[in-house]
């Protein structure tokens, strides 16, 4: 002797409380596109990951060297040279491109790490820093051990001859 009772119409109160959640969370979400959209128009595309960072860098490079002609080897080497960077720049992309597909994660440790590294020194600078501009402009002062009264060099007593 279940009875099933249908589910109570919303008041109309209850439909436009929620019509204005909805409304708030769809301006905010086009408030953030529109701020997203106009960041990346400025800025740029935001940078990928480490790994794809790096693969780029190497096709840049490589561009680059292709591109490159040396005046130092002369008319008739030119050509040979050339095509001798372009190999070693292709057996070069060759080697590193499948360790970057491999261990993309790796390269993110990395990139985190060099961050670390650097906040590191950041650190251990500012802090050396803070400690030569909190001397005195005398440098014989600041050499001065600060438990020595600077009195003399034993434990006598200063007469003065005046």
């Amino acid at each position: 002797m279940s009875e099933e009772r249908p589910a109570p119409e919303p008041s109309p109160q209850e439909q436009a409380k929620a019509t204005d959640a909805d409304a708030w969370a769809t301006a905010a979400a086009e408030d953030l596109a529109a701020e997203q959209a106009r960041r990346r128009a400025e800025h740029g595309p935001p940078p990928g990951s480490a790994a794809e960072e790096l693969k780029k860098l190497v096709d840049t490079v490589a561009d680059k060297l292709a591109g490159l002609r040396s005046p130092l080897l002369g008319g008739l080497a030119g050509p040979a040279a050339q095509q001798m960077v372009q190999q070693v720049v292709q057996q070069a992309k060759a080697a590193v491109e499948p360790v970057i597909d491999r261990n993309p994660d790796v390269f993110d440790h990395l990139a985190a790490a060099g961050g670390e590294l650097l906040a590191a020194y950041r650190s251990a600078v500012q802090a050396q820093e803070r400690r030569w501009t909190a001397g005195t402009a005398d440098p014989a002062r600041d050499r001065r051990d600060p438990r020595d009264p600077g009195e003399g060099t034993g434990p006598g007593e200063r007469i003065d001859l005046d």
